[in-house]
């Protein structure tokens, strides 16, 4: 579309609002409080450069409405740190994303002493409101802000998984993938020696967010996902082997810890002069 094309003939706008509302253009003058002169001017191009404000009033005389499309389409979204203001009651740039400073941890400029650790009488003076001016982590706080809005999770179905197995993705509208839970079903059979009606249950394998995501709370969501659909299964019960991050990560999401440390093991059986403990010769036993 060329710059001619995108500009709006208001003359002519104007004129198709008042012939749907069926008014004069003295009748739009009484409703929008715009005299009848200018109006006549500007559906005449006598006037093609009215102020917005004389626009709005004439718009909303006859129940029209002025929509702003941002340059990437869409409604334009409001400035989202509008009612901030800075302490001489300025608006902040409005290209950066403010926000309001409370205590020492909440300004970089803070960064080099441990304010936390100081009571709030000997804070140094703050700053009413504080906003980035690097680019590239301005970008990635609405990367992630945009993720954090956006994405969606849903169980994942595949013919060719066994049944047995439960996979959960976090994912964009678009498709991308920015988190994933795997877990299987395992049979109380191989637990206990016999089936038992209603001992279902799941291990988790893992669960995996893209790091440029994570805090969040993509995988509370995969892991409530799962909680969900243990529910809707009828599944009472799921184990997971975790360490330090991780194991603090379940405590959080409900998980109980039932041993600490746990351990690693391997083996195998190409590993030249292995031998079972307490074997000394002949037939190896039988397991």
């Amino acid at each position: 579309m060329t710059d001619a094309e995108s500009v709006t003939d208001l003359a002519a706008t104007l004129r198709a609002l008042r012939r749907a509302a069926d008014l004069s253009q003295r009748e739009l003058a009484g409703k929008s409080g715009v005299p009848q002169a200018t109006i006549a001017r500007i559906e005449s191009g006598r006037s093609p450069d009215p102020s917005f404000r004389t626009v709005e009033r004439l718009v909303g005389a006859v129940a029209g409405r002025i929509v702003l499309h941002g340059p990437v389409g869409g409604e334009l979204a409001a400035v989202p740190h509008e009612e901030l203001r800075d302490a001489a009651g300025r608006h902040c740039p409005a290209h950066l994303d403010a926000r309001e400073v409370r205590e020492p941890k909440d300004w970089p400029g803070a960064w080099w002493a441990h304010w936390f650790s100081v009571p709030p009488n000997r804070w140094p003076p703050l700053p009413a409101v504080t906003f980035r001016l690097n680019r590239t982590m301005r970008d990635r706080d609405r990367l992630r802000e945009r993720v954090r809005r956006d994405h969606l999770v849903r169980r994942y179905t595949d013919p060719a998984l066994p049944s047995t197995s439960w996979r959960f993705v976090a994912e964009l509208p678009d498709g991308g993938l920015v988190g994933e839970l795997r877990a299987h079903e395992r049979s109380s059979d191989l637990l206990i020696g016999h089936p038992e009606p209603g001992q279902r249950q799941v291990v988790l394998d893992g669960v995996l967010v893209a790091p440029a995501y994570r805090l969040l709370g993509i995988g509370r969501r995969l892991v409530a996902a799962l909680v969900a659909e243990m529910a809707r299964a009828g599944v009472r019960s799921a184990h997971a082997i975790a360490e330090s991050a991780g194991a603090g990560f379940l405590v959080a999401c409900g998980f109980e810890v039932e041993a600490s440390r746990p351990a690693a093991l391997r083996f195998d059986r190409a590993s030249r002069g292995w031998r079972p403990p307490g074997f000394s010769g002949g037939r190896l036993p039988p397991w």
